[in-house]
């Protein structure tokens, strides 16, 4: 069993509280000191940094929430003077203005050291070669894993996003043991391989590295048998630093990924009153930064959907989080019924001759909300399909589609609680990820 920092992963319990709430104490004094939107924050609680004993004060603090960074674009959540500021990344800023965060060269060693901790929990070792198919640029996740990959001593292929082509001849010609991209788009690589022939003989990769978006254990297993790796989940945000904040042990997946509580404090809270709930609830996942020095954050609030939770008898002594359901604030409801598309990809995955390549279309009919599943039906599958004419008529008159037709919309019906209309779709007609984060969910009431 090899660790890459045992002294921290095995920690004992109490002496990881106590130096969370050392890091804490001194969090607090120091955004006093220096972010006037924090001192404000905490006079108008009421709060004094010497009020903050520990960790266990934590739940008397001010929530930090995204349009807080908004409202003070671009730098005025620093902490730190301009000069000692050596990376800046920012989001999309698709919906408006994006969020900006600032790295000092202490904080680019923390980012390096977190991803090469959750390169190593992936399985991955020095002397691997890794794939970096993460965008780079203003997003956090390219340079990122370059960073943690080189400080690990992995060979990095920096090849970006996108370019299907180029990825698969790399895949074949540089032998990487290792990609990092997006699941959707590692869902849209194996299918290239497949649909050109590239037998898994002609790769060396025994590990993807995946996140950035929500995926379910049906996604994890078609990348497996697609790619034919372990297929590993690796969170993080850039407003907390970027991937690296969790991620699975390659011996444990499926069981949660381990947050590296010495760097980064969490909680799970209600979405509606924002009060802490027990170890197992599923809440809002909201962190404290223990260890950043150019934009730390308190108690930022995610809107990411999980829960936490120890398991004493593991290898490490972190806490662990779930998958994302998905966000608070991307949670649909229809009718009166909350709905995350990750439900409904569950669904899905119970159809051996259904593909997890779906989309939801949600509209709205007069007063009422409708929505759609499209959904592909696996290639083998409709390869062995008989069918005459167009394929929306020779679906309709199939006789194993119509019942595959009425058994999904029978179990959405009955899991979820909505009627939703099923359309069986052929294989590469709902759109694939281009190498970046893909949306399942389009929602027409917002055209």
């Amino acid at each position: 069993m090899r660790y890459f920092q045992p002294d921290i992963e095995t920690m004992p319990l109490p002496k990881l509280r106590q130096l969370q709430s050392e890091r804490l104490r001194r969090l607090t004094a120091y955004l006093y000191e220096r972010v006037p939107f924090y001192k404000q924050q905490l006079d108008e609680a009421g709060i004094r940094p010497s009020d903050v004993s520990g960790v266990e004060s934590l739940h008397k603090l001010p929530f930090t929430r995204k349009h807080h960074l908004r409202g003070h674009y671009p730098f005025g959540l620093f902490a730190v003077p301009q000069q000692e500021v050596v990376r800046i990344h920012a989001s999309s800023g698709t919906t408006g203005k994006p969020t900006v965060v600032g790295y000092t060269r202490q904080d680019i060693a923390v980012f390096s050291e977190v991803v090469a901790r959750s390169l190593v929990a992936a399985g991955c070792q020095p002397g691997m070669k890794l794939q970096n198919a993460y965008g780079y640029g203003l997003f956090t996740g390219g340079l990122g894993l370059h960073y943690g990959a080189e400080l690990l001593g992995m060979a990095v292929i920096p090849i970006s996003g996108g370019m299907t082509d180029r990825q698969l001849m790399l895949l074949q010609d540089f032998q990487p043991e290792a990609i990092s991209c997006t699941p959707s788009y590692a869902q849209a690589l194996a299918e290239q391989l497949d649909k050109r022939g590239i037998g898994l003989e002609k790769l060396k990769l025994k590990i993807a590295i995946l996140g950035a978006e929500p995926w379910t254990e049906a996604v994890r297993q078609q990348v497996e048998v697609g790619l034919g790796v372990d297929a590993i989940n690796i969170y993080g945000l850039s407003e907390i630093i970027g991937p690296g904040v969790s991620n699975e042990d390659f011996e444990e997946k499926g069981s949660g990924s381990y947050i590296w509580e010495d760097h980064f404090f969490p909680e799970v809270v209600d979405k509606d009153t924002g009060e802490p709930l027990p170890e197992g609830a599923f809440g809002v996942l909201v962190f404290t930064t223990l260890t950043k020095q150019a934009m730390p954050l308190l108690r930022y609030w995610t809107n990411d959907i999980t829960s936490i939770y120890y398991e004493h008898s593991k290898k490490r002594t972190h806490i662990k989080m779930g998958p994302i359901r998905g966000r608070s604030d991307d949670m649909l409801i229809i009718r009166g019924v909350n709905l995350f598309h990750t439900q409904v990809e569950e669904i899905i995955s119970y159809f051996g001759h259904l593909s997890p390549n779906y989309q939801l279309i949600v509209s709205r009919n007069g007063a009422l909300d409708e929505l759609e599943v499209k959904v592909e039906v696996e290639p083998s599958f409709h390869r062995g399909l008989v069918l005459a004419g167009p394929w929306a008529e020779a679906a309709a008159n199939n006789p194993t589609l119509h019942a595959m037709h009425h058994e999904l919309a029978k179990k959405i019906k009955d899991n979820i609680g909505l009627s939703m209309r099923v359309s069986l779709c052929e294989p590469g007609s709902i759109p694939r990820s281009e190498g970046g984060k893909l949306s399942r969910v389009v929602d027409l009431r917002k055209k």
